[in-house]
């Protein structure tokens, strides 16, 4: 099956170059089926970029999904034309006040991880987002930055500045192969990593209910299972295109900023190479599992979610 956006989306042209099945609102009509309701908070500058990578990986499964595009009621992006933003997206306060339910919802990353959370301008409001999924959504994956700030909500993990950026691919052991979220997962598996701030494995150990499920060595926990909050958060970017660390390198070099080459990405770790991607099959194992757990587990009437166990 499909996933469904509209046929003026950027994505829908892309995708469907790249083979991924997708389908317009009238086509999708047609089938008599309830799809899989998958909210996107997308809180990326770049949000054509962001949404095609989400769209590609849960649009990849035999069930019809149907994506909302989310943004911050007050928020207004700066390098998202607005004309695409009042098109396809609506602010959380619209979705909030309208009684939605979704099966899923993907919180992605921002770039203000210098920031405390509390001076984030819009922290309040997300807030209110992450209480909200407890009752309207059945599983929550919080992603980068996202994952970092519901953690610290639910849990009060805190999240710690980084000496050095981490940037490249990075080897990350397989921590829990039984967990259905890693079924097909080999042992260890590469990742993309962009950040600057870390949560530390030990004080994630230390809260009350969660699980590491993929772990590096070099730069620490990726994967976290929440199951009383129904979610999952992962610190790293298997949802990164081929490119996007050359984008970050390229930008962030031509400005002359501190960057190092992104490790382990280009061969030989040579930038004038085309770099490899390493990640696909994992990215597409993770996030058509985690469907897949919905799928399983959501309740058919939607009214009902948030009323009982994961």
């Amino acid at each position: 099956m499909p996933i469904k956006i509209p046929a003026s989306l950027p994505a829908y042209d892309v995708l469907t170059r790249e083979g991924v099945m997708v389908m317009d609102e009238d086509s999708a009509a047609r089938q008599d089926i309830r799809p899989l309701r998958i909210g996107l908070l997308n809180l990326m500058p770049k949000k054509i970029q962001t949404e095609t990578q989400f769209a590609r990986l849960i649009g990849a499964t035999p069930l019809q999904i149907e994506l909302s595009l989310i943004r911050m009621s007050e928020h207004e992006a700066r390098n998202t034309a607005a004309e695409h933003m009042e098109s396809f997206y609506r602010p959380f306060s619209e979705v909030e006040a309208s009684g939605e339910y979704f099966d899923g919802l993907v919180i992605t990353g921002a770039p203000i991880e210098h920031l405390p959370f509390e001076e984030v301008t819009y922290w309040d409001e997300l807030r209110t987002v992450f209480d909200w999924t407890q009752s309207h959504v059945h599983s929550t994956f919080g992603v980068c930055w996202g994952g970092m700030a519901m953690i610290n909500h639910f849990h009060g993990v805190a999240k710690h500045m980084l000496p050095a950026k981490a940037f490249g691919c990075f080897r990350h052991r397989n921590m829990f192969p039984a967990s259905p979220y890693l079924r097909g997962f080999s042992d260890d598996c590469v990742i993309p990593v962009s950040r600057w701030t870390e949560m530390r494995k030990s004080e994630i150990d230390a809260a009350a209910g969660l699980t590491t499920l993929l772990h590096s060595e070099e730069v620490g926990p990726c994967l976290v299972e929440d199951p009383a909050r129904r979610a999952l958060y992962i610190f790293n970017h298997l949802e990164y295109d081929s490119d996007t660390l050359k984008q970050e390198y390229d930008r962030d070099a031509s400005q002359g900023e501190p960057i190092n080459v992104p490790g382990n990405y280009y061969p030989d770790d040579d930038p004038t190479r085309p770099p490899q991607n390493r990640w696909r099959s994992h990215a597409h194992l993770l996030y058509g599992n985690w469907i897949n757990q919905i799928y399983q587990t959501t309740p058919f009437e939607m009214s009902q979610i948030g009323l009982g166990s994961a």
